[in-house]
This record gives structure tokens, sequence and C-alpha cells, in this order.
């Protein structure tokens, strides 16, 4: 029974290789080709977009439209999959394993890009890019494409939108007013201190900041992170790594939170507290402020969905980093029977406004009406609780910039991400990405280290330095030294490749 069932093992894996050899060059083949049949003509294709989102009412009405004007573009009609994101998990990860075809997925730093790359899901792009996407270097400027890559190589293609995040809070304007306080320019850790004790002296029952956000806030304004608190200090003006948990302005971040604890400054859920929580407790009167990544009409846009007024207060300046440059972005699966229309598609996504608003709004006159060239809004009788085409989420696509802007959104919106994207800092390790592999084992006993001290650090209900002397011990048994080894022999090859 067992050398019979190894020979079957084998037959198959035999077969599997040879069918993945034969895929491999037919989409080589594909690509060189562009789908075209020999008398040079595109190949009627259906390409097939998959994101996370909730099915519209209209969707098909959208991608009809869409497909009809596809054809005229590349001879291409397309398939719209959004996947709730309660199941994009389980959903995408069955698409990857049972080898479905399909030609685009939505991707990011947080949501698997460097492991999937690493796996092969997504092809590399570079020559499909230049062959097929040839504009798409200039719409995207040299950094989000370096931010993009993995290796040295590009497995998906960046949203162009916000490049990094700016960071501080979001304030209730209420009480903004009433006690006149500043929030124009960076202010300082002692100016926020200052406006929580303000309040929490003078409004009884009014929370001052609400959720542990404010912790991920600073921390994410002040180190380029790179895995299991092994990060780049920003403003280093060399490529080295350091321990946070050895770092003493992480030690003395946490010492003062330890302090606003005791002060009574946090919410008493602030261990599962979350932005959607401190905007109704800001509504409801309740909530002061709750920390937030930024970026320009970031409180316009939150006042928007949460029917209550709040403005936000910078605490420092945009920064951006590898994971930032790879916030949102579009891969073409390895799957793909026709990787170069992919690519054509992408190449329209940032270039054609007429596409990418479709993909955006809808259809023009049924989701939406034009006020002016760039500027849009409900047709009569529409809502925005009754429209049947709610956006998917413009971020995850193409040229933000190129996307109509609401008739309550700032004119200048997209001038202004501009100069916010300009003026962001780099990170000096802008690209690199860690590949866990080597170190796997070591990461996973990490993980459930930092699992046990995060959190309650994070609340600053715990001694700062015992807590993170704990940490550190149980970490370092784990495995960290290896896992910083392996950060340091992976920075310095990157670097070497930089020269």
């Amino acid at each position: 029974m067992k050398k019979s069932f190894k020979i079957a093992m084998l037959t198959m894996l035999v077969s599997m290789i040879a069918l993945a050899g034969c895929g491999a060059k037919g989409t080589d083949e594909q690509a060189a080709a562009g789908g075209k049949s020999e008398d040079g003509k595109l190949k009627p294709y259906k390409i097939t977009l998959v994101y996370p989102g909730t099915a519209q009412k209209d969707l098909a009405v959208v991608q009809e439209e869409m497909s009809k004007y596809l054809t005229e573009k590349i001879n291409a009609t397309i398939e719209l999959k959004p996947i709730e994101w309660g199941s994009w998990d389980d959903k995408t990860n069955l698409m990857k394993i049972s080898n479905e075809p399909f030609d685009l997925m939505f991707t990011a730093s947080w949501y698997y890009y460097p492991r999937d790359a690493a796996k092969g899901q997504y092809l590399e792009l570079d020559d499909l890019m230049n062959q097929y996407g040839k504009d798409i270097p200039d719409v995207l400027g040299p950094d989000f494409i370096k931010g993009s890559r993995i290796g040295g190589k590009l497995y998906a293609l960046p949203t162009k939108k916000e490049f990094g995040q700016g960071f501080g809070l979001l304030l209730s304007k209420k009480l903004v007013d009433k006690y006149k306080f500043d929030v124009n320019g960076v202010k300082s850790i002692e100016d926020v201190e200052k406006m929580l004790g303000t309040i929490k002296a003078n409004e009884p029952g009014v929370t001052p900041i609400i959720s542990r956000k404010f912790t991920n806030v600073w921390e994410a304004a002040n180190y380029d992170n790179i895995i299991a608190h092994i990060a780049v200090a920003r403003g280093s003006k060399e490529i080295k790594a350091i321990d946070k948990l050895e770092d003493p302005k992480y030690i003395d971040f946490y010492k003062r939170m330890n302090v606003w604890y005791k002060n009574g400054w946090f919410d008493k859920d602030i261990l599962t507290s979350d932005t959607d929580q401190a905007m109704n407790m800001i509504k409801a009167g309740k909530g002061f402020a709750v920390a937030s990544s930024l970026k320009p009409g970031k409180d316009k846009e939150m006042s928007l969905t949460s029917g209550t007024e709040v403005v936000q207060m910078e605490t420092a300046g945009p920064f951006t980093t590898t994971g930032d440059a790879q916030g949102a972005m579009l891969g073409i699966s390895r799957t793909s029977e026709d990787p170069a229309r992919a690519m054509m598609f992408l190449n329209l996504l940032y270039t054609d406004k007429k596409l990418l608003n479709m993909l955006d709004w809808g259809v023009e006159g049924k989701h939406y009406v034009k006020k002016s060239e760039n500027v849009i809004d409900y047709p009569e009788g529409v809502t925005a609780d009754t429209q049947a085409y709610p956006s998917p989420g413009g971020w995850m696509f193409g040229n933000q910039f190129n996307s109509f802007l609401w008739a309550n959104e700032d004119p200048q919106k997209w001038e202004q991400f501009q100069k916010f994207n300009d003026s962001a800092e780099r990170s000096i390790i802008l690209g690199f990405a860690f590949n866990q592999e080597p170190v796997k084992a070591e990461m996973a006993a990490i993980e459930n280290v930092n699992k046990e001290f995060e959190a309650s650090l994070g609340t600053g209900a715990v001694d700062a330095e015992k807590t993170i002397a704990k940490w550190k011990e149980k970490r370092d048994a784990a495995g960290f030294d290896k896992v910083k080894a392996e950060v340091d022999k992976q920075l310095q090859e990157w670097a070497a490749a930089q020269k």
C-alpha cells in the first residue's frame, strides 16, 4: 500500500510540474503577443478584477458600461469581483491555491503583498509595464515605484494617492471652539497634554482621548518599523536597525502614557475601543479626541461619515515608508490568461479619466451628475442612502488624482495632496522589504510574546520600564537575536544594491 501510494503521489507531482511548466510558457507567450490573433488584432478577452468590498445593487450596470468602453480601447470586457472584507481571506486564499484563473487582485503591504510575492502569486511587472504600461512610470514617479519593489522586483502597482502618512488627532470642533484651542501647525506632545488636561478639568463626563491609537500613531510617526519592534529611527542618517525596546525615546514615551492613564485621560474601554467608537462618543458629547493617521481633508471626510464635526491637528509631519508606498496596490495573478491585456487595463486606470471614474463613481447621469468639469453630485432624488452604486473605494485603483470630486469636497483637494506628497519625509530605507522566511519559526514565537505585552503597554496601565524588561527577557528567549541578525544582514545587502 505504501509503495503504491508513493508511486501515485510521484505521478501526481510530475503531472503538476508539467502542467505548471506549460502554464508558465503559455503565459509568457501571451504576454509577449499581447493576446493578438494572426492578423495582428487583439482577441476579445475578459479581464477579472478582484477587490475587497460589497457588491453594489448596480454593479452589473457599471460593469456593462465599462466593458463597452474597454471593448473600444483594448477589445476587452471586465468582470468586477468584489469580495466582502469578512470573507476576503478565505475566498482569495482558495482562489490562489486552487489556481483559479483571474487577472488582477488588490493587495497591500498590510494585506499579504510581501508573502504572496515571495510565493510567486503575482507576476513580475517591469517588462510588462515597459511594453504595455508605458505611461505608468511618469504618472507614479520614481519614489512610488521604488517603494513598491520587493527584492528589487515589482510585483504590484500602487494607487497614486497620498504618499505617506501625516499623524495627529481628530478633535471635537465644538470643544475646540469653546476653549479656543489652536490646532494649526505641528503640536508638541506637551501642547496635546495641555488640551487633554483642560478637558479633564472642565468637562465632567467627557473622555479626553479615546482608544490606544495614540500609541500606534506615535510609533508610526517616529520609526520605520521593519519587524518585531526592529526599526530604523525616523531622521536616521545611516541605514541601521535598532531595537525599539532599548531606545530611551521609546521607553520615555510609554512612561508618559502611564502618567496619562493615571490622570484618567483614557477611556475605560481602551483595550477594545476603535475609531468608530471614538467618533460615536464625540458625536454624543462624551469624547474629545482620537488619534489618527492624517492626510489633507481627513477631518472633513470623517465629519461627513460620522455626522459630527471634527478638526484635525498634526502632531508630526508626513512620513513615507515602504509600507506606506505599498498601502494599496493591484497585482497581476500568475494565473492570468493574458497578462499583457491586464497591464493595458492598468495603464488606462492611471491615464484615462473616463474609465477610472466609471469604476469609482458609476455611470454619469444615473449615479452622479457633473457640476463642473471635475466636480460631481448626486442626481435629483438620489441621496447617499439611496444611491445604487456606492463607491467601491477609489483608494484601491489607479490614479486617484484623476478622480472626480464631490460638491462638498475641497476643490483644491488634489493640489493639497500633491503638496502633502512632496513634503513627506522619505524613510532612508524606502523600498526595503524584509523576507521573513529564514526566521519564520522564531517570528512565530516572538509574535506570541508580543501579544502578551503590546496591548497592556499601549493602554498606559502598566509600569513601562518593568513591563519592557519582562518583554525583552521573554522575547530574547524566543530567538530575537537571530531575527535581529537576519534583519541586519538583509539591510546591508539591500544598501549595497542601492549604490
